[in-house]
């Protein structure tokens, strides 16, 4: 089933055949009465390494059918329909090959939304989409803190203009995040211990208790708004085998799910899970990890209710 919007303004969204954890579809997110509208990015233009996450969106909508059965998900006590409204409105449209085009439309779907005071759970794409999420985000709350995911800092300057390496170099310039009270969780690539960010790498995070890296985190992002990214390659390979930027010696699935769960308090305002390359993974275990990440995502703002 293919839908598209019908004017200049609207033509920035297409269909799937279904949505996230079979959530209805809509069309119109702007008017609905979600709370929280789920967004694909089928973008990988920026990648360093191997390419492929622009199908990371249909990936991770077509293997949730596989947690859909499950009315309450384990470990939560309750069904998340019955708590929180969520649509997905599919994928953003964005001319074939055109970095900046795609920017600039996911920006402007990303504003649009946040004015009309929905949330945003974006699938990648690679991890460049999350600047311009960050940068309408910005303009709706201010400067935020980044809690991040990953086994790369992307904090890197040597990057092209659209590159997956350097979102969280140019974010701070911009005066997006605040770097002081951000937190990157899972680290094990080079990376810079003079940008203000605090470093939490994987060796430590795999050896220390969630409650103390948890607990770490809300003190270092403090109460300022949240924008929560979780690049896939966060967990080991074993894990999750399709991205375009492996690196060993990751969080386990089990670990980043606890994490994640211990985050319920912060006031979290925007989230994304990203570069899902599912080309690399014969039996969906990284699509399936993603969607996990996604739905707990949503518990734990479910849980605030």
């Amino acid at each position: 089933m293919n839908s598209t919007l019908g004017n200049k303004a609207d033509n920035s969204l297409v269909s799937n055949a279904f949505g996230f954890l079979r959530f209805p579809l809509n069309f119109q997110p702007y008017e609905s009465d979600a709370e929280w509208v789920i967004t694909g990015v089928p973008f990988d233009m920026a990648t360093s390494g191997r390419s492929g996450a622009r199908h990371g969106p249909a990936a991770i909508r077509q293997v949730s059918t596989n947690l859909a059965w499950e009315s309450s998900r384990w470990p939560w006590s309750f069904k998340l329909k019955n708590k929180l409204k969520v649509v997905d409105c599919g994928d953003v449209v964005f001319n074939f090959g055109d970095a900046q085009d795609m920017s600039e439309q996911l920006q402007a779907h990303a504003e649009r939304l946040l004015s009309a005071g929905k949330r945003m759970l974006t699938f990648g794409g690679d991890h460049f989409v999350t600047l311009p999420l960050l940068r309408a985000h910005a303009k709706q709350f201010g400067k935020m803190a980044l809690v991040h995911f990953d086994a790369h800092t992307d904090t890197y300057s040597n990057g092209s203009k659209f590159d997956h390496g350097t979102m969280f170099y140019h974010a701070p310039n911009e005066g997006l995040i605040d770097p002081n009270h951000s937190v990157q969780i899972g680290i094990r690539t080079e990376h810079d211990a003079d940008n203000g960010f605090t470093v939490l790498d994987a060796a430590q995070v795999n050896e220390r208790g969630v409650d103390e890296v948890v607990a770490q985190i809300k003190q270092i992002v403090g109460d300022l708004p949240v924008y929560l990214t979780f690049d896939i390659d966060c967990l080991d390979p074993a894990f999750a085998p399709g991205t375009g930027t492996p690196v060993c010696g990751g969080l386990t699935s089990d670990r980043a799910l606890k994490i994640l769960r211990g985050l319920q308090s912060l006031n979290i305002v925007g989230m994304d899970v990203v570069e899902v390359a599912p080309s690399y993974d014969h039996a969906e275990i990284t699509a399936l990890a993603a969607a996990t990440v996604a739905l707990d995502m949503l518990y734990i703002q479910a849980a605030k209710k």
